[in-house]
């Protein structure tokens, strides 16, 4: 395998403007902005509530020095302080948990968007994207999101908070103290911006690498048969030690950044609260300050940077969040599929029992500029079987595309019942159409759950007609569990035609009026191949169906053959009809029967 870099626009959008991604984080806040603002006011709490207590401490400890009271004495001033304590303790953690349901509703509503937006992009325009990229982005990028909003944004609220309490408690007792404060302060958010440019860089750049290994990685796992048995496994594991080496290398170098920033910070923070003990030790050499009055101001003031520090400690947090958001602004950038000028958001019009499609003057031109459809004309008649076949990259994949509402035509129109198809709602449109692709997708779960994808209100009664239908029922009841039989991810456990089998139950099982299947025999021995002929023919009496198919066996009694080539629909009508014309259709049929001649004395 080519250690290739992941192709789209999730993978383009490599350093994407930090603003962007900036503005991408605030504009979550405001949904947010209660929770938030009480991790705020939980913060400037403790911090008046530690004034208080330290304020007690300290003339508790005045009073044992130099007035020489006993414990006795002092403890009125002591017993409030474990409460302080309690009450902080409560109060923080009101604070986080706050800030953590604030974080929480963002990865929600982040992932709800990113959802809703890869639906309607649809799978047509997301073939070029790598599954190991977007599931890494899907995943991490949002769980990236969390230290952003419940730790980052409540540290920059008490950064401003809790100080002007300290500076407050301070000013009165000792101007001086509260000069080097305020002087100092700003050095270390100056301090922290200048060192985090560069910062959010790299973390972009080891998001863009997360990314990378993430999907090749998945690519080697899900194609771990084929490199077993070309030898190339061992090959792939050096690719996959290099790339996880650069990831680790630019973790490193994110880290460096940030273990410096945090040493800047607790400089400025030591050299603050240094010049205050300073200044308050030569005063009280020489008599010009009481000792509560300094003591109280030493032990606030490591309290006034404190959020200072915090802020810088999770700064971290916001350069990964920023670099997580490029990834996911460079997601949700992805065009949707456009509506043809003129065409607007309905409902499904009247669609009968068994809908007349009509294809007229249909073009597709793909965001690549590759051409699929050229000006495909045909009709579905209601009621009846339309084959459509002909060579790889004919175009059928793009009519059913069209069809399916994966993408509107480049020019030309598609008619259900006489209503345009853009005019239609796309998830409505979708309720009406009974679907087996080529390679049919079953999911972790039962087989029941798999046949019920479709309808999932179907009862077992409905769902075994289905099954007998198709033939799927024999093999069914000869699991253990039957119905119930646990299958794994993506049909583990069954072989190619049981699984095909599965994919026609569910759609037999599905009350649509459209039936679109797509190579449906595929996978199946020649007994299946009929028996699941026969099956078609049954659960779709009294629908439209259109059978995609490239063995053209399957198709020999079908109502009506398309052929198409370039784009187009070339040729059309019956297949005795067909093969005297002696066209394309007549070649193809010929050229399979001689192939199916030579595997068969094979």
């Amino acid at each position: 395998m080519n250690d290739r870099p992941s192709g789209g626009p999730v993978a383009a959008q490599g350093a994407p403007q930090t603003a962007a991604a900036s503005a991408f984080l605030k504009a979550r806040i405001p949904p947010v902005r209660r929770p938030l603002s009480l991790a705020a006011a939980a913060a400037a709490i403790n911090a008046i509530l530690l004034i208080f207590q330290y304020r007690l401490l300290a003339t508790g400890v005045d009073a044992v020095l130099f007035a020489g009271r006993d414990l006795a004495g002092v403890w009125p001033s002591l017993w409030p302080i474990p409460g302080f304590i309690l009450l902080r303790a409560a109060v923080v953690w009101a604070g986080d948990a706050a800030a953590g349901t604030a974080a929480a509703r963002v990865k929600q509503s982040v992932r709800m968007d990113l959802l809703d937006h890869l639906m309607s992009i649809g799978p047509v325009p997301l073939r070029e994207e790598r599954a190991g990229a977007l599931s890494t982005l899907l995943v991490e990028g949002v769980e990236a999101l969390e230290p952003y909003y419940a730790r980052f944004l409540p540290a920059m609220a008490s950064v401003v908070l809790a100080p002007l309490a300290v500076l407050a408690a301070v000013l009165p007792e000792d101007w001086l103290s509260g000069l080097v404060l305020l002087l100092t302060a700003p050095l270390i958010p100056l301090f922290m911006i200048l060192i985090g440019r560069g910062a959010e860089r790299l973390n972009q750049r080891q998001w863009s690498k997360l990314a990378r290994m993430g999907a090749h990685f998945l690519e080697a796992f899900q194609n771990l048969t084929t490199l077993k048995l070309f030898n190339a496994s061992r090959r792939e594991a050096l690719l996959i030690a290099r790339m996880s080496e650069d990831y680790r290398l630019a973790v490193m170098a994110v880290l460096r950044v940030a273990f410096l920033s945090a040493l800047a910070l607790e400089f400025f923070a030591t050299l603050g609260v240094a010049l205050v003990a300073v200044f308050i030790g030569f005063r009280l050499l020489d008599g010009g300050m009481g000792f509560e009055r300094g003591f109280f101001v030493l032990l606030v003031a490591p309290e006034f940077y404190l959020p200072l520090r915090s802020m810088g400690a999770h700064y971290h947090a916001r350069m990964e969040a920023v670099g997580a958001a490029s990834g996911l602004i460079g997601l949700l950038a992805h065009p949707r599929p456009g509506r043809p000028s003129g065409s607007a958001e309905g409902g499904t019009g009247s669609v009968s029992a068994a809908p007349r499609v009509v294809f007229d003057a249909v073009h597709l031109v793909y965001g690549d500029g590759r051409k699929g459809l050229d000006g495909a004309d045909f009709h579905l008649d209601p009621g009846s079987v339309t084959a459509l076949v002909g060579p790889s990259g004919a175009g059928k994949s793009s009519v059913l595309s069209v069809l399916l509402g994966f993408v509107p035509p480049t020019a030309g129109c598609v008619r259900i019942d006489g209503t345009a198809l853009t005019d239609m709602d796309p998830e409505e449109w979708r309720r009406l159409i009974a679907w087996v692709p080529q390679a049919p997708y079953l999911f972790r779960g039962t087989i029941a759950d798999n046949i019920r994808l479709g309808f999932p209100d179907a009862d077992d009664d409905a769902m075994a007609a289905a099954a007998g239908l198709t033939g799927a029922g024999d093999f069914i009841r000869s699991l253990p569990g039957g119905y119930g039989y646990e299958i794994a991810e993506g049909g583990g456990g069954l072989s190619g035609g049981q699984r095909r089998l599965i994919a026609l139950t569910r759609a037999a099982l599905r009350p649509a009026p459209l039936v679109i299947l797509d190579e449906p025999t595929a996978s199946l021995d020649r007994a299946s191949e009929k028996m699941a002929g026969e099956a078609i023919r049954r659960f779709s009496a009294g629908r439209s169906v259109l059978v995609v198919a490239h063995r053209l066996e399957t198709v020999r009694s079908a109502d009506m053959i398309l052929v198409m080539e370039g784009g187009r629909v070339v040729e059309q009508g019956r297949h005795d009809g067909l093969m005297a014309a002696g066209g394309l259709y007549a070649g193809l049929v010929r050229s399979g029967e001689a192939i199916s001649a030579v595997d068969g004395q094979a």
